[in-house]
């Protein structure tokens, strides 16, 4: 326990790095409005009540350029109170630990932490202290920490495993709700995404009323290739930087780490369908799930009434029929694609490992191709 202390105490004083990305503008904040369903408040995986994140950024300027994401599936005790989950693997060259078990059996007990390939260690070693010291767990014996990861060693030394324990604990206990920190922090601060910077993105989907006005959120990791779209608009053809371009690979491995949260009150079965979904959202935006890619899709329900409690005899869930889950598909599909966008839109360009600099996106000049492109087909239309 007084390690524990300890390490809640040194959270008052550093929380790491703070990134300022004022001068950076979300796609929205552009007047692009992809999708055709609303976003939530904050456009935010965060508008899915209860659920919140918090970032640990680790950057010296030189070598290190890492850190942790942590997302916190509701505000009670996550192992005592279990979400109904299902994980999709899109292409397994990647490292997602507590996978098998949520396949197994369809729940999520602990906090999801992002991190950096080689620190997925830490990860599991802090999701188990955290777990182990909350109240009702102290008698607990196995614990099934969720941990994924992207490789950000072109701009991180990720062989010098910068992230401790601490760090992701640090990242647990700063989780906050309302608008998310996006592009060069916690675990997108390495992160490269279509040869250019990429990190943290989050967005949002509420259906109508009539639906049953659910909320659907999404926070991505971005570090893998392809030929970017954003919109439908062929921007890496334009710039003249996409992979195979020359028959050159060029930036095409890596990885994309996606966290889909809901409130609607559906299953691990469905919740695998509503996973799947989400994977075309990364398909539109040209991504092509490249063999040395490890694309994984985590999503989980935290609707109250359908908690797991494993200290009651029977789990009586009242679940939505499959005919109501259309919507639900279509809420994750936009929300990944434009979370995947805003990863983009946000990283600021940055020098690395080696002295290597890679470039964020030219926001300016992208907004106004996509917005020239979406008048000229509403003029095809009319």
């Amino acid at each position: 326990m007084k390690r524990v202390l300890t390490i809640l105490l040194s959270l008052f004083l550093c929380l790491g790095v703070c990134i300022d990305a004022s001068a950076r503008k979300r796609l929205r904040d552009y007047g692009i409005t992809p999708g055709v369903m609303k976003t939530g408040k904050n456009n935010a995986i965060t508008d899915v009540a209860g659920v919140t994140v918090g970032h640990r950024t680790l950057d010296n300027g030189d070598r290190m350029h890492t850190g942790v994401t942590a997302i916190i599936p509701h505000q009670g005790n996550v192992f005592l109170k279990k979400c109904p989950a299902a994980v999709y693997v899109g292409n397994g060259f990647g490292k997602l630990a507590g996978s098998t078990q949520i396949q197994e059996l369809g729940t999520l007990e602990t906090p999801i932490i992002l991190t950096n390939t080689l620190n997925v260690a830490e990860g599991i070693r802090a999701l188990v202290t955290y777990t182990l010291t909350r109240p009702g767990c102290e008698t607990v014996g196995s614990v099934n920490a969720v941990v994924g990861e992207t490789n950000d060693g072109a701009l991180n030394d990720v062989r010098a495993r910068y992230v401790t324990e601490q760090n992701v604990l640090e990242a647990i206990f700063s989780a906050h709700d309302g608008p998310v920190e996006e592009g060069n922090v916690g675990a997108g601060r390495g992160t490269v995404a279509f040869g250019l910077k990429g990190g943290i993105g989050t967005s949002s989907r509420v259906l109508p009323a009539s639906m049953g006005g659910y909320t659907v959120g999404v926070l991505v990791q971005t570090n893998y290739g392809g030929v970017l779209k954003i919109d439908g608009v062929e921007i890496g053809q334009m710039m003249g930087r996409y992979s195979f371009r020359d028959r050159i690979l060029q930036d095409v491995d890596g990885s994309c780490m996606i966290v889909v949260a809901t409130d609607a009150p559906i299953d691990a079965r469905n919740l695998k369908r509503l996973a799947e979904r989400a994977f075309m959202g990364l398909a539109q935006t040209g991504g092509i799930a490249a063999n040395g890619s490890g694309d994984y899709v985590i999503a989980f329900s935290n609707c109250p009434e359908n908690l797991v409690d494993e200290s009651a005899p029977f789990y009586e869930p009242k679940l939505l029929q499959n005919e109501a889950m259309s919507g639900l598909f279509l809420a994750a599909i936009e929300a990944t694609a434009e979370a995947i966008w805003n990863s983009l839109f946000m990283a600021e360009t940055l020098t690395g490992k080696d002295s290597r600099t890679v470039e964020a996106l030219d926001t300016d000049w992208a907004a106004k191709v996509i917005k020239a492109a979406t008048k000229s087909q509403s003029s095809i239309r009319k």
